[in-house]
């Protein structure tokens, strides 16, 4: 089901895209039509936006969380998001900023700066996590060849999981909701809401 979903997805954004650039292309050519001039340059670069605006859309391939016991009540206190470009394109992720709402309150997210290989590290223990705030996140790599995204802050054709710990008023317990926004520096925006399940086990998936 996952990968039929995510085939629809880059169906509709391809067809988007093929919409906007004829779009582009038409709006341009009756321009030129009622006098005005355009150069092939600003068609290459109008295209471009339009193409940069598409394109660089980030996936979900995972979405996990972890409680904890917090004053005999059990919190998922961290949650990790398994990201993927959709298409092998730049996204500069120190422009990166996350949104979280829980319905009461909102908090933006900042790149902490850390990006680190998984290795033999589990994932929700990583010494990553001790570089974390509630107010930034980081990253726990799990594909990066070229070491863009540890090195560069570049995510091209890389796969990590966007590491977040919630602070006091954000963490969950069973039955609450979170809403979590990517916002890259260009290109769309990716929302996805996690419900806390039943904490039968420590670590948890998020349907």
């Amino acid at each position: 089901m996952n990968n039929w979903g995510s085939t629809g997805i880059t169906t509709i954004i391809l067809l988007m895209s093929f919409l906007l650039i004829g779009a582009t292309i038409a709006s341009v050519v009756r321009s030129g039509t009622g006098g005005t001039t355009t150069s092939e340059e600003n068609i290459d670069q109008i295209l471009n936006d339009v193409l940069d605006e598409i394109t660089t859309y980030i996936q979900i391939k995972d979405q996990i969380g972890k409680y904890y016991m917090d004053n005999s009540v059990q919190k998922i206190q961290k949650i990790a998001i398994l990201v993927k470009p959709l298409i092998s394109q730049d996204i500069d992720i120190s422009q990166l900023t996350i949104k979280l709402s829980n319905g009461y309150d909102v908090k933006i997210l900042n790149y902490s700066g850390n990006a680190r290989f998984i290795g033999t590290n589990s994932l929700f223990e990583h010494p990553i996590w001790n570089n974390i705030t509630g107010n930034s996140f980081g990253f726990i790599v799990t594909l990066d060849s070229d070491r863009s995204l540890v090195d560069y802050n570049t995510l091209n054709a890389d796969m990590a999981y966007i590491i977040i710990k919630l602070s006091e008023g954000f963490s969950m317990v069973k039955g609450d909701s979170l809403t979590v926004t990517l916002f890259p520096s260009s290109g769309l925006a990716r929302t996805i809401t996690l419900e806390a399940p039943l904490p039968i086990k420590p670590v948890v998936s998020f349907e």
